[in-house]
């Protein structure tokens, strides 16, 4: 009896091991990434065509001596020296070494809306820069595509992003945020749903930001104009366009900053393998304050 006793007090003791969990499903897994890649190569790729034109307008024209509404540039001085800037409407910045004005290859300091380390190619050619955005920006699109499609046959985005009715209430929404706030992320079986602010966030990319992404670029095409010429009057004119493509690009930029300090913030060990091998390591029954 001792013996059955002590077995009993030494396996009750033994603290309850991990499990590894299915969290994330091959095809999400596997868009993730290529999305991933497609929009680095696109980000890059469009910052070496915007430099050809560093302004944004809103409306049906844009040229040189149209007003913008963000223009980044550079002013010379009398010693030959570059000042760059940023303006936004009347507001000026001054954006010398970073934006305007950047060193080259050879360390000279030259005028370039945006820097070389940041654009594909790292040197200046346009039609470079758009054979990588074109080229890229289909398998985007297809990626997208599958995506979309998969997610509604497996009913994945019925089940993980569209918000329950709980989640929808007030206090639920007050405590997703004040969480947040405080830094406090869910975690083990809690964390393999979801929450309010997740959902919402991941929505307003994919339903929002990548189709206008889409939908603009489409836009900018003369080709397409020609085949669609309702896209020109769904956003203004071909230069709102553009506008709304860069406003559009910085977001998803803001956005994947933000998703990679909730995911260091939260565990990157554990969230890097269930976006790789689609397995969460939870703790089952765990509780956490």
């Amino acid at each position: 009896m001792t013996q059955v006793l002590e077995t009993a007090t030494l396996t009750s003791a033994t603290p309850p091991r991990r499990l590894l969990v299915q969290r994330h499903a091959a095809l999400t897994r596997l868009t993730h990434w290529i999305n991933l890649a497609c929009i680095v190569v696109l980000l890059m790729s469009g910052l070496q065509i915007f430099n050809a034109h560093p302004a944004l307008y809103w409306g049906q024209f844009g040229a040189d001596a149209d007003p913008a509404v963000l223009e980044i540039g550079a002013n010379e001085a009398n010693d030959g020296s570059l000042t760059g800037y940023a303006r936004i409407g009347s507001v000026t910045i001054p954006t010398t070494g970073v934006l305007g004005a950047s060193r080259n290859a050879d360390g000279d300091v030259v005028e370039r809306a945006f820097p070389r380390y940041v654009t594909l190619p790292g040197f200046r050619d346009l039609h470079l820069g758009r054979r990588w955005h074109f080229f890229f920006a289909w398998i985007f699109v297809a990626n997208l595509l599958v995506y979309y499609f998969g997610g509604l046959a497996s009913g994945h985005l019925r089940r993980d992003l569209l918000p329950s009715l709980s989640q929808l209430k007030p206090s639920s929404i007050a405590k997703d945020i004040l969480d947040h706030l405080r830094l406090k992320f869910p975690h083990d079986e809690e964390a393999l749903q979801y929450n309010f602010l997740q959902k919402m966030a991941y929505l307003g990319v994919i339903g929002v930001l990548l189709p206008a992404m889409i939908l603009t670029g489409l836009t900018m095409s003369p080709a397409m104009d020609a085949i669609l010429p309702w896209l020109v009057d769904l956003f203004g004119g071909r230069q709102s366009a553009r506008t709304i493509h860069f406003i559009a690009a910085n977001l998803i930029v803001l956005f994947i900053f933000v998703h990679v300090v909730m995911v260091i913030l939260a565990g990157p060990i554990n969230e890097l393998r269930s976006m790789i091998t689609g397995k969460f390591a939870i703790l089952p029954g765990a509780k956490h304050e």
